[in-house]
């Protein structure tokens, strides 16, 4: 199981390391998102090494808490982060986004401990929805937690899902927002302005909460108050840094879905201290 002890430092070097992978397998893969991967990485750690109750060595576990990652195109964090876990060896992430491989540039349910199977966006909140009930129904206890990203809200589904949970009062269902506010195609609030997303989620029966998603102090602050919030669902909107932790990648569009050159990755890296 995963302990529940709180080292600041510990999730800071995994996350140090988290970053490493990510560019490493999306350069070798040639192709890849390193953008919204980098800026999701201190959500997936907490989630991970702090908050959920899993088990890398029985991921069917009836009772065990489920992570939908509705942004799937960031699925090389989700990768980093099951195989560093020990779902399955880390020697599988060299065959990322490879024919043949499992590991597939959309999140892909054949991989051990990934529950949704991704393409277009949009669709994950849906199915938190329904584990939720599903859990209700079968009286079983635990958690579900669904990272969104801010481009993906502006699908229609979002919002039907956010209705949902919020009239059945979905209380075991956590709504992440990875907002980096940059996607594909510029920044978020020139393509579709989100704002005031706090409110928006409060009126559709949401607890709604904000923190810097890159601060792990914050994050496991907002993730434990979801424990103690009773009859309605939480969204916790976590500000965060497109290509968050290289420096030529913060912010910029262009690396939505682009893979580094050698030269870029060097970089990269020396930046991060390897």
């Amino acid at each position: 199981m995963v302990s529940k002890t709180v080292d600041i430092d510990f999730l800071k070097e995994k996350a140090r390391q988290c970053r490493r992978e990510i560019l490493e397998i999306i350069f070798e893969a040639g192709s890849g998102h390193p953008g919204g991967s980098l800026s999701s990485v201190e959500i997936l750690i907490a989630l991970y090494y702090y908050k959920m109750n899993h088990d890398p060595s029985k991921p069917d576990w009836p009772l065990r808490d489920r992570f939908i990652m509705s942004k799937g195109h960031a699925c090389s964090a989700a990768y980093v982060t099951l195989a560093d876990c020990g779902y399955f060896p880390k020697e599988e992430l060299k065959t990322f986004r490879k024919l043949n491989s499992r590991l597939q540039g959309h999140i892909y349910a054949g991989v051990p401990g990934v529950e949704l199977s991704t393409g277009s966006l949009g669709h994950g909140l849906s199915v938190a929805n329904g584990i939720a009930l599903g859990a209700r129904i079968c009286n079983v206890n635990f958690n579900i937690y669904c990272l969104l990203g801010d481009g993906e809200i502006q699908e229609g589904s979002i919002w039907e899902a956010a209705m949902t949970a919020g009239h059945h009062k979905l209380d075991n269902v956590c709504a992440i927002l990875d907002y980096n506010k940059v996607q594909q195609n510029g920044p978020v609030p020139e393509i579709k302005n989100e704002e005031p997303v706090l409110d928006k989620w409060k009126d559709f029966g949401w607890h709604a909460v904000e923190v810097d998603g890159h601060n792990f102090n914050e994050l496991i602050k907002a993730l434990d108050e979801f424990d103690t919030v009773k009859g309605k669902p939480t969204f916790i909107k976590a500000n965060t840094v497109k290509g968050k932790g290289v420096s030529f990648m913060e912010g910029q569009s262009k690396w939505h879905g682009k893979a580094p050159k050698r030269e870029e990755l060097e970089a990269a890296l020396k930046e991060l201290g390897f």
